[in-house]
């Protein structure tokens, strides 16, 4: 469960966190969900939101999918026509990064669907404003910040899986791996790509999983073997999944919902969870704090937790902050809570910059060049 532990126990050197993230920008896609048309894309290549600053006018930070963020907006934009939604995407590590950069002049007005051990980094500094939307008695109090008002709130839980290519397999004459151990297993080598944790909060969450469950000392042996079979560390959650729907590697060190989708979308990917469990976050919302808070901000915020989004979220992850009617997608464990590894928020947190710093050092020579 996350507890003020939790909220209290980060780590003050946040600039060796925003040093490991900053060089690691990447063009930032914005889509903007117009009046008459919500799924226009505008493109950005300094990685600034377009429209004019107007109360009707949100620029939102979010580290989902591309794939969900047009579907999710589409009934927001139904319910709040004359609100404009200015949408920057990216991996979790360079959105904090991005947050962190903005301290003195943030930028976002909104974040969405964003790790939420990563927004207690902004947290941390003073640049959430505390918010309780509507609809908040309604949200799981483990995927909430227990604070009144809270300063984040959740949507989903999202957890490590590995993307297994089964034509690939097969033509490699490869076992399907079932744990995290197989992966280490020489047939291996060269077979396996992973998200780096350094940009991404799937690879965060995968390595922080394997420190916590085996100790620290075991977990970077573990970590060291695994290296050893690892043909590049990519710089997004959804990365290593897509290389393996598209025969590039075998096997993909991903997330749930992407091993899943690709599967159900007819690809040859078998969804692995493993036996051993997995590592995990939540995708959380909150609201920035700046001079001039635009009540539209609240108005995606309350729309971010109601039951018309939630049944959307309930279609991609098993575990959602708001219960639906929506089943499990298939291809998830039955008992989804059950896969989730041991996790403590609060050493995470404290530990985050040492463990990239830790990482980066060992392995960091076979990240894939940056963008």
């Amino acid at each position: 469960m996350i507890t003020r532990r939790f909220l209290n126990g980060f780590n003050r050197k946040w600039k060796n966190f925003i040093s490991l993230f900053i060089s690691s920008f990447t063009i930032v896609v914005l889509f903007t969900a117009c009046v008459a048309d919500p799924s226009q894309v505008q493109n950005n290549a300094s990685g600034n939101a377009t429209g004019t600053d107007s109360a009707e006018t949100l620029t939102v930070y979010t580290a989902l999918e591309d794939d969900q963020i047009k579907e999710y907006l589409a009934s927001f934009q139904e319910q709040n026509p004359n609100i404009k939604v200015n949408i920057v995407r990216d991996s979790t590590g360079v959105i904090t990064a991005k947050l962190l950069a903005e301290k003195d002049n943030p930028q976002a007005d909104v974040v969405w669907g964003t790790a939420a051990s990563s927004l207690l980094v902004a947290d941390q500094q003073g640049m959430l404003e505390p918010y309780a939307p509507a609809g908040l008695d309604k949200v799981t109090s483990q995927l909430r910040d227990p604070r009144n008002p809270p300063h984040w709130v959740g949507i989903d839980a999202w957890m490590s899986a590995f993307c297994v290519n089964t034509v690939e397999l097969k033509e490699k004459n490869l076992p399907m791996p079932k744990s995290w151990a197989d992966l280490t297993k020489p047939e291996y080598k060269n077979q396996i790509v992973m998200s780096n944790p350094a940009s991404s909060g799937t690879g965060f969450l995968s390595v922080s999983a394997m420190l916590q469950m085996k100790g620290e000392e075991e977990g970077w042996k573990y970590l060291d073997s695994l290296h050893q079979n690892v043909a590049q560390y990519m710089h997004s959650g959804s990365r290593p999944c897509k290389a393996a729907g598209a025969g590039e590697y075998p096997i993909g060190i991903s997330f749930d919902y992407r091993a899943v989708k690709q599967k159900n979308d007819g690809e040859p990917i078998e969804p692995v969870f493993p036996a051993e469990g997995s590592g995990w976050d939540i995708e959380a919302n909150a609201l920035i704090k700046k001079a001039n808070i635009k009540p539209a901000a609240k108005t995606f915020l309350d729309w971010a937790i109601s039951e018309d989004v939630s049944k959307k979220y309930a279609e991609n992850f098993a575990i959602t902050a708001v219960k639906t009617d929506v089943p499990i997608p298939q291809g998830y464990p039955a008992d989804p809570l059950k896969q989730l590894a041991k996790n403590d928020f609060n050493w995470a947190a404290t530990n985050r910059d040492r463990i990239l710093e830790e990482w980066t050092k060992r392995f960091d020579a076979k990240s894939e060049p940056k963008t």
